[in-house]
């Protein structure tokens, strides 16, 4: 009976996706004028291949924005070591993404834009590319997408998987449960992020024994390849803040720049050699903030500008794609944003800790939140999750204890980075290796270079460290008296 409504639901979504086709075009058009898409390859979000499909079994990938897209990478390197008779395809969603990761996709991998969920888009593209596997990351749960890959016979995964609170608010409507319970029973594989991911998943009815447990990608994100003349960039702004304190306020959502700013004045009154860098979500909203702050007569530089860090210079504004995690490693303190007003979700913190930053959140943290606790229950100091900012005043109180204590700010970064790089361990090969044993193996047969048996005994030994130093605390570092 349950499967039945939600065929019947699916019917519908997929009837009223015909309907508004027309303005979803319109949508699309709209978008590509505000420079939110592509302005030569949007027409691939209708479907529509800018590449042909070569011979062979494809392995299609699909990721939303940049951080799942950077998650996704070293599974597909782990796909082309292994399964180096496999074309793989990469889809994203925004064209932020596409800025970067085109350029740090392994050769060989076809990049695509991802089509809209419309019954028309998805299966222009279905028929063109004729994928038997779909892995999709994090919270990807389209009906079209799902519902229409299942009638081709296509296995599908869910790595990273989450559901916020409020999608699994709305999908937990009784009308609605038959359909999203149809599209989870398509799913071969189900990797959540958290315990509490899984009991998400399972309420809403997914089978329990497609769902399993391998650790959360975003650890395990590696560095972006960067040419000469941008390694020579990072490196003269290094040398421009050698003799300044210096702290970041990354991924900053718009509204967030008025708690940086504040804090940043109220810490230039004991640091007046402070220099502050925000770096927004979005670049153009960078310019945005250092026009506002020009216009009082602030000093500026603009990084997309090519300016530099003066004597006089207390606030840079980093407006370009692509940089952050190596921009990480120029500052001793990352303020990680998306975190600081309600309705925000948080954004990857393993980043700014990998690079050896002491690690500040928000309370908003909602996407996160298990990030945070695992690293916090490795050890306390690896992040401070200001839990409430009264007039912003907490944020500028942990700065300045930061600030004015070496030896604290030490600690807490070498909590942060020993923690990111132990919870790191493994998480490549066990995702792997569910997916393969799960998803690949009855897709394209047996036909693994490696046998993922191999890497089992590291991923133990990785495990253990992790048990020992999260049952065992004094094995980490502790807070200095």
């Amino acid at each position: 009976m349950a499967a039945t409504k939600g065929k019947i639901l699916y019917k519908v979504y997929r009837a009223l996706s015909y309907g508004l086709s027309p303005l979803l075009y319109l949508h699309l058009r709209w978008r590509v004028l505000r420079g939110l898409e592509h302005p030569l390859r949007w027409p691939e979000r209708l479907g529509r291949p800018s590449h042909a499909r070569p011979p062979g079994p494809l392995l299609w990938f699909h990721a939303v924005s940049l951080g799942e897209s950077l998650a996704t990478i070293p599974i597909i390197k782990q796909c082309i070591l292994r399964r180096p008779d496999l074309n793989i395809l990469m889809t994203t969603t925004t064209y932020s993404a596409f800025q970067v990761v085109k350029n740090c996709l392994p050769t060989g991998v076809i990049y695509q834009f991802a089509p809209l969920d419309t019954a028309a888009a998805i299966d222009t593209f279905i028929a063109h590319w004729k994928p038997k596997v779909i892995i999709l990351m994090e919270s990807e749960l389209w009906p079209n997408l799902i519902l229409g890959a299942s009638q081709h016979g296509i296995t599908m995964a869910l790595l990273n998987a989450r559901m916020s609170a409020t999608s699994f608010k709305h999908w937990s409507i009784p009308v609605f449960i038959p359909l999203i319970s149809l599209m989870l029973s398509k799913f071969s594989l189900i990797l959540p992020l958290s315990n509490l991911q899984a009991i998400r998943f399972q309420l809403l009815q997914a089978p329990p024994p497609i769902i399993s447990f391998a650790g959360d990608l975003k650890f395990a994100v590696e560095d972006i390849g960067m040419s000469v003349a941008e390694i020579k960039k990072v490196e003269d702004l290094r040398a421009q803040l050698a003799q300044r304190q210096v702290w970041m306020a990354s991924s900053i959502h718009r509204g967030e720049e008025e708690v940086i700013l504040e804090v940043h004045k109220m810490l230039l009154e004991a640091h007046p050699n402070i220099v502050t860098i925000i770096v927004p979500r979005h670049p153009m909203h960078g310019k945005e903030i250092a026009l506002e702050m020009q216009k009082e007569g602030q000093n500026v530089a603009l990084r997309s500008q090519g300016e530099n860090i003066t004597s006089g210079t207390n606030v840079y504004v980093v407006d370009t794609l692509g940089e952050l995690r190596y921009l990480y490693g120029i500052t001793s303190i990352a303020v990680v944003g998306g975190s600081f007003l309600p309705g925000l979700a948080g954004h990857n913190i393993s980043e700014a800790a990998a690079a050896g930053c002491a690690v500040l959140t928000g309370p908003y943290i909602a996407h996160f939140s298990s990030m945070v606790a695992k690293m916090q229950q490795f050890n306390p100091m690896s992040v401070l999750q200001l839990i409430q900012v009264h007039g912003k005043l907490d944020l500028a109180e942990a700065l300045r204890n930061l600030l004015g204590d070496d030896k604290v700010l030490e600690a807490h970064r070498l909590a942060a980075k020993h923690a990111q790089q132990a919870l790191a361990c493994g998480i490549i090969v066990g995702t792997w290796n569910s997916l393969h044993s799960n998803v690949l193996r009855s897709a394209f047969g047996v036909d693994d270079v490696h046998k993922c048996s191999d890497c089992w005994p590291h991923m133990k030994i990785a495990s253990l460290v992790i048990f020992a130093h999260v049952r065992m605390p004094e094995l980490s570092i502790q807070p200095l008296r």
